[in-house]
């Protein structure tokens, strides 16, 4: 059961990123239609964007995280059972050491970030430590331990790098047409035998340019979500024991919210640190309660 999950998340994780690449390209076909008059030039275009934005995200991308979310580096001789835990978890997962951070806020959470296994952070809050016994605490490493060595925080890097690139390219887009209107097609098209062909090409790449930010989002989200569920699945993986996870994520979703918090890293925490009444299709993360069966059906 527990194999049988990780591998169909790992096959919807890499779905998921498929539709997130045919996106992009489509966004950048669309823009290099009506900008270029070319969707090759367009779809390179993309590819160049998203790749740069990549190279200045992944330069460190770690310290920026804990420097927007207020963590503070801790040593072994700060808090040896927590640094012990996290020793041990990397040990199980055969991953190295990552940099360990305590956030000062009374709600417990935890996040794991960095571009690597090599260059890994783990932070996990004051009101975490104060509310979970060892057991609990386990499980809540174990869970981002996985992150770490499931490559999660890659690929969630990976998916804000194509998200941004998709929103400034339609962006742009959508102010060249509003200024420009698309004259130069329309002439083209005057000497066209296809014209119907073009109108059809035009009104698909403006729905296109108005609905690819939002489809992102969602698969931004939905992969998010995913990851999720296979970091649980993970984390009995590497602690053998789900009861750890289970107690810790009900104490966790009956906490308050964190009273400051990056709105860039939410997806990044183990529990959305902003509590919301109702899930939604904008939700960073699955359901708790189903996070939960899931982990006791183990």
């Amino acid at each position: 059961m527990l194999f049988e999950q990780i591998s169909r998340n790992k096959r919807r994780t890499a779905l998921i990123l498929t539709i997130f690449v045919l996106i992009l390209a489509l966004v950048g076909a669309a823009v290099g239609y009506f900008v270029a008059d070319s969707m090759i030039a367009g779809i390179i275009i993309a590819v160049i964007g998203t790749g740069i934005y990549l190279a200045i995200v992944l330069h460190d991308p770690a310290q920026l995280v804990m420097s927007m979310n207020n963590a503070e580096e801790i040593h072994e001789q700060d808090n040896p059972e927590l640094w012990h835990i996290v020793e041990d978890m990397a040990m199980v997962a055969r991953v190295p050491m990552p940099r360990v951070y305590i956030i000062d806020d009374a709600s417990p959470n935890a996040f794991a970030t960095g571009r690597d296994p090599e260059h890994a952070s783990v932070a996990v809050t004051r009101g975490l430590l104060e509310m979970m016994n060892r057991e609990e605490l386990e499980g809540v490493l174990g869970h981002e331990l996985s992150h770490v060595r499931n490559y999660d925080i890659l690929v969630s890097t990976i998916a804000i790098a194509m998200l941004t690139v998709i929103t400034l390219l339609t962006d742009f887009t959508s102010r060249y047409l509003l200024w420009f209107g698309g004259s130069r097609r329309d002439r083209d098209d005057d000497d066209n035998d296809n014209k119907n062909l073009e109108i059809i090409k035009i009104v698909l790449f403006v729905i296109t340019i108005l609905l690819a930010p939002l489809a992102a989002t969602l698969i931004n989200l939905a992969l998010s979500r995913n990851r999720e569920y296979l970091a649980d699945a993970g984390s009995v993986e590497l602690t053998r024991n789900p009861h750890g996870l289970i107690s810790a994520l009900k104490k966790i979703e009956n906490s308050q919210p964190m009273e400051n918090v990056s709105s860039s890293s939410r997806a990044l925490y183990i529990e959305d640190p902003v509590k919301k009444e109702h899930s939604s299709l904008f939700d960073t993360h699955p359901p708790t309660s189903e996070r939960i069966k899931r982990l006791e059906q183990m």
